[in-house]
């Protein structure tokens, strides 16, 4: 038995959140009855060795969520993906140190959210994102009451009206992703210009606080190990490629039936008048 830690995709829409849950699918859960069904686990609590990167929220999805298990030499992500469900897919791995710890030994981690904001000032919100790079108390756009000083490098990448958010930390507390692009929001929209204030001590609730974004255009993109060398394993890789693009069809599909319906209700509309 070694340790080995193993790099997750997965699409969070239909997850209740990535740990494991009672009652409710959840990534985490998915991943135990894998390792179950491997052999790897017995199904006392939590297998041995095993930590995680991060716990994304309901909704959310990855691409680098990091985990790492006591396993034999044979599991490899192909092996994994044998008994995990389609929407989650392992795709590169690497053998650890015994002490490896997936939460702690990560120096940084990035998360991307992709934003359709059509009336939204760009220029405003890039200022806001520059006014929060560094280390600030970030209180006001977390639930958290303790460990909320955090330190964050920021970018903005613009495509028309959609508005890619990236965010890096050594670590994030949580729903702050949600909050900082809820705030990039307000200020774009010009419903709020109090950036100062939210970094402030004051304690900012209830109608002046910052609302957190929907989840599900939020991607666990990168999580770092300095330590590790993580080994593409073609055939896992390949058939995560497969998932995803299957995926990405699927919803431009959606997208253009959407867009007939509305166009055609909107060119309509004259006749009605």
């Amino acid at each position: 038995m070694g340790k080995r830690a193993f790099r997750l995709a997965y699409d969070g829409s239909n997850y209740h959140g990535f740990q494991r849950q009672p009652d409710v699918e959840t990534v985490e859960g998915e991943l135990f009855g894998a390792l179950f069904d491997l052999g790897v686990f017995d199904g006392d609590h939590r297998p041995d060795g095993y930590t995680a990167a991060g716990r994304t929220d309901a909704g959310v999805s990855a691409v680098a969520q990091t985990v790492s298990v006591d396993c034999p030499a044979w599991l490899s992500p192909r092996a994994l993906n044998s008994e995990l469900p389609a929407s989650v897919r392992a795709w590169a791995s690497a053998e650890t140190s015994p002490d490896f710890h997936a939460t702690r030994d990560a120096t940084h981690r990035e998360y991307t959210y992709h934003l359709h904001a059509p009336s939204v000032d760009a220029d405003r919100v890039r200022e806001t994102l520059a006014a929060l790079e560094g280390t600030h108390d970030l209180h006001n756009l977390t639930p958290d009451t303790e460990r909320t000083r955090r330190t964050l490098e920021t970018d903005l990448h613009t495509d028309g009206p959609h508005l890619r958010v990236t965010l890096r930390s050594p670590g994030f507390a949580r729903q702050l992703v949600r909050r900082v692009v809820g705030l990039l929001t307000a200020v774009g929209c010009g419903e709020r210009d109090d950036i100062d204030r939210v970094l402030s001590a004051e304690q900012l609730s209830g109608p002046r606080g910052v609302r957190a974004a929907p989840p599900e255009p939020l991607v666990l993109t990168h999580v770092e190990y300095p330590s590790l060398a993580f080994e593409y394993d073609d055939a896992a890789a390949a058939s995560a490629l497969k998932l995803f693009e299957t995926k990405r069809i699927e919803r431009e599909t959606r997208s253009l039936v959407a867009g007939t319906i509305y166009r055609t209700i909107d060119e309509s509309s004259s006749q009605y008048c």
